[in-house]
């Protein structure tokens, strides 16, 4: 049984614990703040860009424009995956590689990675995935500037022909309590088939409507040239800030949880130390008595 003294450092290593994780709350709550505001401000747009070049692809000549080009059969895939760069954060990272990997299994075909955050890149890089590009270090809100490369280098592996099908791993921002892991579809950019089984439950698409025909002003070749990466550019950059106010959203509530268990646990262990010293006290009492009881003993004896 642990001492007094043992359980009066244990309460003062957890309150210095928990005086951490209060201070991490209250940083991720900071920045969960500025990631959620910047999340919502792009949703909209990039929810409508994703229909128009959808819409687009349904209605468009592939040969227009080679993010347009459907391979068959497609032989293999290349997946971005957008985790985060530290922990902390509950089952975040966790959540969204088990996603990824799951869906990878399911779709039964030879796959490379872009990851995006140290924790992703490191969980693949453990179970020897093949990592074509790593980037990690991105502010609480990045800007387009800073996510451009990471779109680039998917879109550098599909239109050289190491990557036949293109998908994001992300984790969609719903509210701060719920964070869902989704697969989109990013290129080629057309209307997926979501016949299959593993495609159907993961990945998430719009279907385009029933769209005949496009004007195009001044001519098709010109304006898809210049529409398409900046929307798949787009795409990209909204899924790193849904991913982002989720990690920060999970952060924060991973480190209340942990400075109310901090705090509960305390509460325990200061009712084990008000144990311990009463039965030190007692002790002390019966010994004290036991001392007295023998010397009143012993001098009646010699009486």
């Amino acid at each position: 049984m642990a001492t007094a003294r043992e359980i009066q450092r244990r309460i003062q290593s957890i309150r210095n614990l928990g005086q951490v994780t209060r201070a991490l709350q209250a940083v991720a709550a900071s920045k969960v703040r500025k990631a959620q505001a910047a999340t919502l401000a792009t949703r909209a747009y990039a929810h409508a860009a994703w229909e128009v070049i959808i819409h687009l692809g349904a209605a468009a000549d592939e040969s227009l424009h080679p993010l347009l080009t459907r391979r068959v059969p497609v032989q293999s895939i290349l997946l971005v995956l957008i985790a985060g760069d530290r922990g902390l954060c509950g089952a975040y990272n966790q959540n969204i590689v088990r996603t990824a990997l799951d869906f990878v299994k399911r779709r039964g075909l030879p796959v490379s990675y872009i990851t995006v955050g140290q924790r992703g890149r490191d969980m693949l890089w453990r179970m020897g995935a093949k990592i074509v590009a790593d980037f990690h270090g991105l502010p609480a809100v990045p800007g387009i500037a800073e996510v451009s490369a990471i779109a680039h280098a998917a879109i550098d592996e599909f239109l050289e022909g190491r990557a036949d099908e293109v998908y994001l791993a992300r984790t969609d921002f719903i509210n701060m309590l719920v964070q869902k892991p989704v697969i989109q579809r990013l290129l080629p950019l057309r209307p997926t088939e979501l016949g299959d089984q593993a495609m159907a439950e993961y990945v998430q698409d719009i279907r385009a409507a029933n769209v005949t025909e496009y004007i195009y002003e001044p001519d098709a070749a010109t304006i898809l040239g210049t529409v398409l990466p900046r929307f798949t550019e787009l795409q990209v950059y909204q899924a790193i800030l849904e991913a982002e106010a989720s990690e920060y959203a999970a952060r924060m509530v991973a480190m209340r949880n942990a400075t109310d268990n901090a705090s509960a646990l305390v509460e325990e262990l200061t009712l084990d130390y008000n144990k311990a010293r009463q039965r030190a006290i007692t002790r002390e009492i019966l010994d004290i008595a036991g001392g007295t009881e023998a010397l009143a003993q012993a001098m009646a004896a010699r009486a």
